[in-house]
């Protein structure tokens, strides 16, 4: 008889590693991660040896900036952070502005939306590097990003260091002093916004990818991103709209690893990066064009950049990488490209202009305070950050008032063209919380994982399939997401660390698996029910990274 053959030996468990860098790209759907992939030979080449998920969820219906990226380090969906969108309405706020942002102290009699006092005070939960802190409190938890609210999100309450761009130069918290390699950071960029630079190189494969599409009065789809401190856009913002603001972001990154000796203690560090020109170019171009092609080649580059620094610095680091959400193209070159359903959202969505008509409908004349949301300065018993998505109705109508407002917006929303679901926060309430595979999640599952009963509207619609909820395309915006589709909710998530056998599973996951998965993998413990999210085996070997 023969021998049996010995089983394969164990991979070694490797010890947790000192450093955790966590990266968002902004912006990064599955659908272009899957388009650009095989052109990748820098930063993103090397992750791609490394455990790849390319079907991770960001499971919840509001896939906006500031709920996905609140996920990524919490393990926790919308629901539970409290982010239910960038920003919401709050009608019995004591200040005029009616709309809160979600990483802003509206208590402060000097914030605002456009000019926050930013903090951490809306997010409900803790992030993996608080966990850290608690658990090893020598561990340092930084956070970089063009966006604040992105650092916010990814830090948590308790940052060492945070930094995000603002207006041409990057800033911190409100008293927060600025240290030396942030100071140097900003003379450059200063210089630079004052002399100006060239367009950017095209990638030959590039090239089909050149051809100008109109979207009214906005042309796109031959830019390349041509700095001019005398254009007609501020230097500061051309900058934060094109892939040098990635860099730029990087480089702090790298400073940062330098100045403050990150993985080199005690304990392990956490260094979340969120990277936003993605999401700017998408905005202000599309995902097809020749903007998305140049930014994807760069983002690539820079990241290879960036890992030979982490290298060189001898650092023993792990790797993490996925989206705050994802994105779909505009709508007039999707029309072009065999989508012919696709369409901007009808501006008589909003809910001041639906609640005007309802509010003649029902005889309802009594004065009441603004939505505050933009121009419209009458009082309104229906207010909304856009069309669709959320809907509040006003507290100073009687509880039966509000019964009738409510049941003829949804009666209006149904009946709406471009309306594929309405939920009442009743409905969305009284929906079990969502469990199990995120693709087969229904609507209002959707819709559940993004509800918090003190801070989600009334009534909740969901636009149509290739419905932009944006009715008018303008300089800087040409489409957008936000969506209940899988376009906006599907994201790569991508971990590597040297020596650890790399793998490819296509079996859907969610971004609120991340923070247990780098939890495990530095040996962090964690309160039982703190995470909706599992651990993750990114081990493609015989070793199991969640033991």
């Amino acid at each position: 008889m023969a021998k049996e053959a010995p089983a394969p030996a164990a991979d070694a468990q490797l010890p947790a590693p000192k450093l955790i860098v966590a990266i968002s790209v902004d912006q990064f759907s599955a659908d272009l991660f899957a388009e650009y992939r095989e052109h990748y030979t820098g930063g993103l080449a090397r992750l791609l040896k490394g455990a790849v998920f390319p079907a991770g969820f960001q499971s919840h219906a509001a896939t906006e900036t500031c709920p996905g990226h609140s996920t990524l380090m919490t393990g926790a969906h919308p629901a539970r952070t409290g982010i239910i969108a960038n920003t919401w309405v709050d009608l019995s706020a004591a200040r005029a502005e009616k709309k809160v942002y979600c990483v802003e102290d509206e208590s402060k009699p000097e914030s605002s939306t456009s000019k926050p006092f930013v903090s951490s005070v809306h997010l409900k939960v803790p992030t993996l590097g608080e966990w850290a802190k608690k658990q090893w409190p020598a561990s340092r938890n930084v956070a970089v990003s063009t966006k604040d609210r992105a650092v916010v999100m990814m830090g948590g309450h308790q940052i060492d260091a945070a930094f995000w761009y603002d207006r041409g130069a990057y800033t911190s918290f409100v008293g927060a002093p600025l240290p030396p390699e942030v100071l140097k950071l900003n003379d450059g960029l200063k210089a630079l916004l004052a002399k100006g630079a060239p367009a950017m190189a095209v990638p030959a494969w590039c090239g089909s990818r050149d051809r100008a599409v109109n979207a009214g009065a906005v042309t796109v789809g031959t830019g390349r991103f041509v700095l001019d401190p005398k254009g007609k856009v501020k230097p500061a913002d051309q900058l934060r709209i094109s892939p040098r603001a990635d860099a730029a972001t990087l480089d702090l990154a790298a400073s940062l690893l330098t100045s403050m000796k990150l993985g080199k203690g005690a304990a392990p560090d956490i260094l979340s990066v969120s990277l936003s020109a993605n999401d700017y170019v998408g905005h202000a171009y599309g995902t097809e064009g020749l903007e998305m092609c140049i930014q994807q080649h760069e983002l690539d580059q820079k990241l290879g950049a960036f890992f030979a620094k982490l290298d060189a610095s001898g650092v023993d680091y792990a790797v993490m990488l996925s989206a705050d959400h994802g994105g779909i193209d505009l709508p007039e070159r999707l029309r072009e490209q065999g989508v012919p359903e696709a369409g901007r959202g009808d501006a008589a969505l909003s809910g001041e202009t639906l609640g005007r008509a309802i509010a003649a409908e029902l005889g309802i004349t009594k004065p009441l305070p603004a939505c505050n949301l933009g121009p419209d300065v009458a009082g309104n018993i229906v207010c909304s950050d856009g069309v669709g998505g959320d809907y509040w109705i006003s507290p100073q109508l009687t509880p039966e008032e509000r019964a009738k407002v409510s049941e003829k917006l949804v009666a209006r929303l149904k009946a709406h063209p471009q309306v594929e679901a309405v939920f009442t926060a009743d409905e969305i309430a009284a929906t079990p919380y969502p469990h199990g595979h995120p693709q087969d999640w229904s609507l209002i599952q959707r819709a559940r994982a993004s509800f918090d009963p003190t801070r989600s509207g009334q009534v909740y619609a969901a636009l149509r399939r290739a419905i932009i909820a944006m009715p008018k395309a303008g300089p800087g915006y040409v489409t957008t997401h936000g969506s209940i589709w899988d376009y906006d909710r599907r994201v790569p998530m991508i971990f590597w660390r040297k020596g650890v056998k790399g793998m490819e599973q296509p079996q859907p996951v969610e971004t609120v698996d991340i923070a247990p998965t780098l939890a495990a993998m530095i040996g962090l413990k964690v309160p039982e029910g703190s995470f909706d999210g599992r651990c993750l085996d990114v081990d493609g070997g015989p070793a199991d990274t969640c033991r």
